[in-house]
Parts: structure tokens; C-alpha cells; sequence
């Protein structure tokens, strides 16, 4: 159950092609104050709305509003970018207070930066919105697994059965996540209302996702490099700022086996998740266990200094 203490209380009722609450429930109305800020969170692959339901909660504990973004992860990323423009735009619209952040951890990630560059002919055009960009774990450098389905040498030798395999198992978005395309060589440049930009590159190496009952690493929680994560062309930006903090790719932003601690800390040093107040942080402590754990046992928040978190501009 969603403590809505502190959420203020809805005046709109938005139907939003893309949008809806971070649930599974197929009632997709939006229910909000269009007076306050909002946050769009854009899952990974593999994911959906339901996915980030938790996280949602935590925005909702400290009295932020927060909608989903819904889209097919095997579609062109061009295409769900253009979808998010869409969808941000109509959001805009129906709010009479225009601060948006948005927030893409993974696969999300790339399609919520690629979704706020100027350089593209159906770019974001309402200039009244109030935009913060925040990307998690995303490999805006290209994937390196999929280096072979952008190799042309590759595609010719293969007599073209490496590229339709890299379809089969990708799905229209295969040759885009590699660095060879011009969604990762051409980032561009993002669009002006977009005031600030926070990068969060998660250091996966040596995190693992799943104990055995010998306490040794079942899964691992690795999934892109630093490499994969970092492009001089982006970092760069004058309104970027880039945190890297030691985290496995699932474990950042939490699952049903750990709490998401580090993001939820960085979020908060950097002013996009509210404080958590002194009165209510055994609520919090309490919430965050029943969400990510199934449980109601106290959670050690004192990672909250983040102290495996390091940033830079």
C-alpha cells in the first residue's frame, strides 16, 4: 500500500498514450496535482511499469508524484524515444506546474537521453517544460556484446545471418545498441529546457545478484562495463554532472533481494528525491523492506553517505 501522506492530493485525471501509475493495473489514468512537479520513470529491458512500482512508492513516501513510461523493449529505440517525446509532451500540457524529471535506468536509460536531443526532427517543442534528465547504469557508449551485429565485414562473411540474427534476438532495436551506429556515435546535443543532467554509472564488476546456499555467487549482478557506460561526447556536457557508484546493474535500483540504498542516496545528495524526515525514517526504514524484501524488518539506511559513490563533473 502506497503511504500517501505527503503526496498532494490529485486535481487531473490525465489518459496519456504511453503513461500510467508505476503498477500493473490496466486502469491507465493518471491521477494527479497538476500544481506539483512529476517524475516519468522509463524502465529497462525486460521491464515494465509494474517493474518500478517500488520505486514509485519511495517518490510517493517523500511526497513526489511519479507515472511510467510504457514501451515495447524489442521496438526500434528510436521509435519509443519518439514515443516519450510524445508522451512528455502531452504531460506538459496537462500540468499548469512544467517541472518534469525523468528518470531511465538500463535500456530506459538510452531512450530517455535520445528522447531530449535537439537534434532530431520531432525534438521536444514545448519550451514552457522545466526539465531534469537522470540516467542509471545506461551503456550510452554501445553495448560490447552486440559488436559483432554492428560489424559490416561481419553481416558480408555471414551472407547476412549474423544481422538477422541479431534481429531475431534483439528486435528492431539491434543495430542502434551498437557504437557503430549513429544513435551511440551521435548523442547530440539535449534541448534546452532540459536544466540538468545526472549521470549515474554503476561500477558492476564483482556484484552478484544471487547467493547460493554456500554463500557462494549463484548470478552475477555484471552486466555493462564502465566502458559501455561512458562517452567522452556526453560526459562532457556542460550540464551533465557524473556520479559512478559501486553497484551491481539489478541492485541499483533494487529487486526483491536487495534494497536500492545507493541510488535512493544519490538521488537525495543531488536533490532529486526529497530528504527523508528524521520523524519519519523507521516508516521509511519499514516501507523499504516491504517493498523490496517482503518483509517488515528494519533496513541499515546508513548508506545514505554513500560513501561508494564518487562524483565529477
Amino acid at each position: 500500500m502506497v503511504d500517501r501522506g505527503t503526496l498532494p492530493p490529485p486535481d487531473i485525471a490525465l489518459n496519456i498514450t504511453g503513461l500510467s501509475p508505476c503498477t500493473d493495473n490496466p486502469d491507465r489514468t493518471l491521477h494527479l496535482n497538476s500544481g506539483e512537479p512529476v517524475t516519468v520513470l522509463v524502465h529497462g529491458c525486460y521491464g515494465s511499469a509494474g517493474l518500478f512500482r517500488a520505486l514509485g512508492q519511495v517518490l510517493a513516501f517523500h511526497g513526489q508524484q511519479a507515472v511510467c513510461f510504457n514501451y515495447d523493449y524489442r521496438d526500434s529505440m528510436m521509435t519509443s524515444s519518439s514515443e516519450l517525446i510524445a508522451s512528455l509532451e502531452a504531460l506538459a500540457r496537462g500540468m499548469r506546474n512544467k517541472r518534469i524529471t525523468v528518470i531511465g535506468h538500463s535500456q530506459g536509460g538510452l531512450i530517455a537521453r535520445k528522447a531530449l536531443v535537439a537534434e532530431r526532427p520531432d525534438a521536444l517543442a514545448n519550451t514552457d517544460a522545466e526539465l531534469r534528465l537522470v540516467t542509471v547504469s545506461a551503456p550510452l557508449g554501445g553495448i560490447a556484446s552486440a559488436e559483432t551485429c554492428g560489424s559490416t565485414p561481419a553481416g558480408y562473411w555471414s551472407l547476412g545471418i549474423i544481422p538477422a540474427l541479431c534481429r531475431i534476438v534483439s528486435g528492431e532495436k539491434w543495430y542502434e545498441i551498437t557504437s557503430a551506429s549513429d544513435f551511440i556515435r551521435r548523442p547530440g546535443e539535449l534541448v534546452g529546457p532540459v536544466g540538468e543532467y545526472l549521470k549515474v554509472v554503476t561500477d558492476e564488476r564483482g556484484a552478484c545478484r544471487e547467493y547460493d546456499k554456500d554463500g557462494a555467487c549463484a548470478e552475477d549482478d555484471f552486466v555493462f562495463s564502465l566502458a559501455e557506460q561512458r562517452i567522452p561526447a556526453i560526459d562532457r556536457g556542460s550540464r551533465v554532472k557524473n556520479v559512478e557508484v559501486r553497484a551491481g546493474h539489478v541492485e541499483i535500483v533494487g529487486d526483491r533481494r536487495a534494497v536500492p540504498e545507493k541510488l535512493i542516496a544519490v538521488l537525495q545528495r543531488n536533490g532529486i528525491l526529497n530528504p527523508t524526515e528524521p520523524d519519519r525514517a523507521e516508516a521509511f526504514r519499514q516501507l523499504l523492506a516491504r517493498l523490496y524484501l517482503d518483509q517488515a524488518g528494519a533496513i541499515d539506511l546508513g548508506g545514505a553517505s554513500c560513501g561508494a559513490c564518487s562524483d565529477s563533473r
